[in-house]
Order: structure tokens, then sequence, then C-alpha cells
């Protein structure tokens, strides 16, 4: 079992309902299986690792079940949903947060790196938002949190495709929850700022070898550009997420919620 704190927070109306985190095996993810789970939520971890997905939903514990997920594949998400649906009978939250990230010049990346981006972070959110949005409004009930990024309000040096990939989740997140805000589903995103993820980590050497300083001076820019003075957790951005699956934001639908430690404030 993991040593993490779930938060004691308690928000209302999420207890006795299931929820699909994809990319939960790690990182923001699976701070946000866990964070649902402290709120009585039955949590399905979706994961292109199905090997990984498994394995945290066994450290989990709970009713918690891993499954296979490849968001760029409209047939993988349906079976993976499909899954879901057989085991937990259905489910009314969805966390997508499955998201990928490369490095590089703007002037030198390449149409395979911009490909990757937009396949995984903003096709990736298209389908898994679609497929559970329609089951949502079939039954009635429903709300989506999709994990945008920093990145989606400021464009970032290095990262122009993978923040291009990320302005076009909030843009979807915007205009999807006006359609089904009729029909009771919210849409919401979160905007993480500088998180210590294993993403993180390989971002920093990737940035460091780019920018000719040292991954100890990549770390030391993010924190001095964090005016709560650190870098981010996971759990910070799991807390959030949490909120917004909950009836305490039963009136907010359509925003990009910066979670940045103030790198960003508009």
């Amino acid at each position: 079992m993991t040593n993490e704190n779930p938060s004691p927070c308690q928000f209302p109306g999420l207890a006795g309902q299931s929820a699909v985190v994809t990319g939960g095996a790690t990182g923001i993810g699976r701070a946000i299986a866990r964070a649902l789970m402290a709120q009585g939520v039955r949590v399905a971890i979706g994961d292109i690792n199905e090997v990984l997905a498994k394995r945290t939903a066994e450290e989990l514990g709970g009713d918690t079940i891993g499954f296979y997920v490849d968001v760029r594949s409209r047939q993988s998400v349906a079976d993976g949903f499909a899954r879901v649906n057989d085991v937990f009978g259905s489910f009314q939250i969805l966390a997508a947060n499955a998201g990928v990230s490369t490095m590089q010049h703007a002037l030198k990346l390449t149409d395979e790196e911009w490909d990757f981006n937009f396949d995984v972070n903003t096709r990736g959110i298209f389908l898994t938002n679609q497929i559970a949005a329609r089951q949502f409004v079939a039954q009635g009930q429903g709300v989506i949190v999709n994990t945008a990024s920093l990145a989606a309000k400021v464009g970032a040096p290095l990262l122009a495709h993978y923040s291009a990939s990320k302005f076009a989740v909030l843009g979807w997140t915007q205009a999807l929850a006006r359609e089904l805000a009729g029909k009771g589903i919210r849409v919401n995103a979160v905007c993480p700022g500088f998180v210590k993820t294993g993403m993180q980590s390989r971002e920093i050497e990737w940035e460091a070898e780019l920018r000719s300083i040292t991954s100890e001076q990549v770390i030391d820019d993010y924190i001095r550009q964090t005016p709560l003075g650190r870098l981010e957790t996971p759990e910070d951005v799991a807390d959030v997420v949490v909120f917004l699956c909950s009836d305490a934001a039963r009136f907010m639908t359509g925003q990009g919620i910066n979670v940045t430690g103030g790198v960003y404030t508009g």
C-alpha cells in the first residue's frame, strides 16, 4: 500500500460513484485516482501500460481496477469503457488525464513530434470525452475533467507543439461544456504548472540540454517562476480535480482552472 496521505476534505455528491482516470497509472493520474478513492469513489485506472495500471490498482486497493486503453484509438477507448461498465455497471466521472510531451526548438520540430503530441493530448481528449459524454447524456448524469496545462494558457518556449495541443484541449473543453450544459453534464479542465512527475523529470533533462544549462538550474528556474516557492505535487492537482467532480462545483462548467502556484493568474 502507498504511504501517501489522502486529502482530509470531504466533497459532496461523490460517495458511491464510479470514475475512469486515463493515464492513471503514474503521476497526476495516480494522485487523482487516490484522491477520488478517499471520497468513496470506485476508480478504473486506464493506461497504455496495462501491467502498470493493474499494479497501481492493486497497490491502491479498494474497488479499484486497472485496464488497458490507448486514447489515440476510438476502438480501444470504446472497449476500455465497456470493460468499466461491465465491472461497475456504469461510471459517472471521467478524469481525462492521459498526456505526453516532447521538447524541441520550434524550428527544428519534426512532423512525428507534432503528431505524437496532438494524437495523445488532443485526439485522446476528443475520443475519451465524446465516448464518455454519449454515455453520460444517455444516463442523465456525468462530469468530465480534462487535464490541460499552464502551457494551455501561455505558449511555452521549447514546447510550442505541446502548447498548441493543450490550447486545443481548452477550446474543446469550453465548446463541449456549452453544448452539454443543457443536458446537465459539466465539463471543466485543470491547468497544472511545474508538477514534480516522471514527465517533468524527462523534460528537465531535455530542457537542460537544449538551453545548455544544468538540470539543477532548470529546477531553480521553475521554482523562481512559482510565487508559492516550490515545485507542484500531483496531489496539488488531484484535490482540485476532485472538487470539480463534486457537487461543490455544481455551478462550474467550461472552466480552465489554474493550479500553478501563482505562475499564471489570468
